[in-house]
């Protein structure tokens, strides 16, 4: 394992263009459970019930149910050691944008400036009728909460049903398409259109560098190094790795 942080860190050090697409696995160590796994949000909860924007429009006080026990989740969680040595990464000027499919903020809170969010954010709620933004801790002493004009708020997550934003679509592409390292980390790489992006990655010459606690599609297909473990003490390593070389600010 030491060999590959090892190769791992050298790639990232050479790499002038170095993103990371994530996904929930990199928050189950903040004590976010994936939404799809065991005890996850789905085993308790229809998505096509409590998730899609019609189920919203039609009975937004109904979806709040599923949106207070996924709150309590996510508002208790805090930064693990993969979201602060990404932050790190970035400040040092190795880690340029994260690709997220999260919606916990935890990125940000960890120390990243640069995150393309596939999913939207739970920090923020909107309303779908005036267009007035709350930020969520606000109005997390009322249920459902509500906007000035009456209405339910939405968080602003995107739903199934909803389009992922389309900016995040188009930066993440052009980035993938020039990027020189893609980090894959806690994420089975799936769930369309992120699984697309590692392809893109590796069709235009990436490296692929996984970490993931199990083996995926990609990992026999196009990754270069797989790096089996948690993504805390993978990443954490791959960090003190880079500084160990002498990797200090890495100027673009």
């Amino acid at each position: 394992m030491d060999k590959l942080i090892a190769r791992a860190a050298e790639m990232v050090i050479n790499s002038n263009l170095t993103l990371a697409l994530t996904g929930a696995g990199i928050s189950v160590e903040s004590g976010i459970p994936d939404f799809r796994g065991a005890g996850g949000l789905w085993s308790k909860y229809d998505p096509a019930e409590y998730a899609s924007i019609e189920a919203f429009r039609a009975d937004p006080e109904k979806v709040w149910q599923m949106l207070r026990d996924m709150d309590e989740i996510v508002s208790a969680a805090k930064p693990n050691k993969a979201h602060i040595g990404l932050g790190e990464l970035e400040k040092m000027g190795y880690l340029h944008y994260i690709i997220t499919q999260n919606v916990d903020n935890l990125h940000q809170e960890g120390g990243s400036r640069n995150v393309i969010e596939y999913h939207g954010n739970s920090n923020t709620l909107s309303c779908l009728w005036c267009g007035k933004k709350y930020k969520s801790d606000a109005k997390r002493s009322e249920f459902p909460p509500r906007c000035e004009c009456g209405k339910i708020l939405k968080p602003d997550v995107v739903f199934f049903g909803e389009p992922i934003p389309p900016e995040a679509l188009s930066r993440s592409f052009q980035l993938a398409s020039s990027a020189k390292v893609l980090l894959v980390i806690g994420t089975s790489a799936l769930v369309s259109p992120a699984n697309t992006i590692p392809t893109i990655a590796k069709q235009n010459h990436a490296k692929v560098i996984e970490i993931n606690m199990e083996r995926t599609h990609l990992t026999n297909s196009i990754t270069d190094i797989f790096l089996q473990g948690s993504a805390g003490e993978i990443v954490e390593a791959v960090v003190q790795e880079i500084k160990r070389r002498g990797g200090g600010n890495h100027l673009m």
